[in-house]
């Protein structure tokens, strides 16, 4: 309470609440009784030039209470900084928070909630991780999954990607898997590129962008990214991109291949799509290797593990 009105007020309510005297209220709170007493005066203007104010701010809502002081001097107003801040606090004038511009092609209904793949191809998710290598270079992985078999289809690791590459790397996988119905993804640049959904309009592909900040809403994208980042991401130094690359192929054969998915019945995703479709070709079918690939640099690897 260091503003003579707040110690005003609170005398004012301990004296007529609690019955206190004003005497002693004024003691104890360290308020002047001559100062209790004081009453403002309102001068003659000041209803004119709270309304000047309020229709500078509307017509300049970007201009804060020193600016306005400015305008008000200019028009002949003999008022200071300090007066204009007080009647502008008081009417609860702000200038609102410049909101930048962006492209909303979200919605709740395209979450997996409400749009849950049914078959093979009829879902894919895709979406970002970022990570470094050892000398503090940025590594951007582009995920790629089938929601409803849980294969990951593509895991491509560059420096920066950019909607020409995504292009290279979706046009690629469909030529070895065909097109999916639907892909999911959040609103990254990336995805929203116009190129990006011309392409996917042509080929029949029908996008289905998640709310802004709403990564529940892509959940088998995130919960890929999550066991790629605790089982090789966060566990593994990458001396250079091309090592990261090797490693990354070597992890996704294995994903697709050993490592047993709790949510298909502890299969794992390519034999659970192969029970599906025994015809069909799958992602990674190549023969597997028992143990990582070896450096692709000519250092020795260094593997880091957290836990047991």
């Amino acid at each position: 309470m260091r503003s003579p009105t707040r110690r005003r007020e609170t005398v004012s309510h301990v004296h007529h609440r609690l019955g206190v005297s004003e005497r002693r209220a004024c003691r104890v709170l360290d308020q002047p009784r001559m100062t209790q007493r004081y009453g403002a005066k309102v001068r003659d203007d000041e209803a004119p030039l709270v309304r000047r104010i309020h229709e500078l701010v509307r017509l300049h809502p970007r201009r804060g209470y020193r600016m306005i002081c400015g305008m008000l001097r200019l028009e002949g107003w003999r008022v200071n900084r300090k007066r204009v801040y007080r009647l502008w606090r008081k009417e609860g004038l702000k200038v609102p928070v410049k909101r930048h511009k962006k492209r909303h092609l979200g919605l709740s209904e395209n979450g997996v909630v409400r749009h849950r793949a049914e078959s093979i191809n009829d879902v894919w998710c895709w979406d970002f991780i970022q990570d470094r290598d050892e000398r503090g270079r940025m590594l951007k992985w582009l995920v790629i999954t089938d929601e409803f078999t849980r294969e990951g289809l593509a895991l491509e690791v560059r420096r920066s990607i950019k909607a020409e590459d995504v292009l290279d790397v979706l046009s690629e996988l469909m030529l070895t898997r065909g097109a999916p119905r639907h892909i999911r993804s959040d609103n990254g640049p990336e995805f929203i590129a116009a190129a990006i959904r011309r392409f996917l309009g042509q080929v029949g592909v029908e996008t289905l962008y998640i709310e802004p900040g709403s990564p529940w809403q892509n959940a088998y994208a995130e919960s890929f990214n999550s066991r790629l980042r605790d089982e090789l991401l966060g566990c593994t130094s990458f001396a250079d991109r091309r090592e990261a690359e090797a490693l990354g192929s070597w992890w996704r054969n294995d994903y697709n291949h050993r490592r047993p998915h709790s949510s298909l019945g502890y299969r794992t995703p390519a034999a659970f799509a192969s029970s599906l479709r025994p015809s069909a070709l799958r992602v990674g079918a190549s023969p597997l290797p028992s143990a990582p690939p070896a450096s692709a640099t000519d250092q020795p690897k260094t593997l880091i593990h957290a836990g047991t």
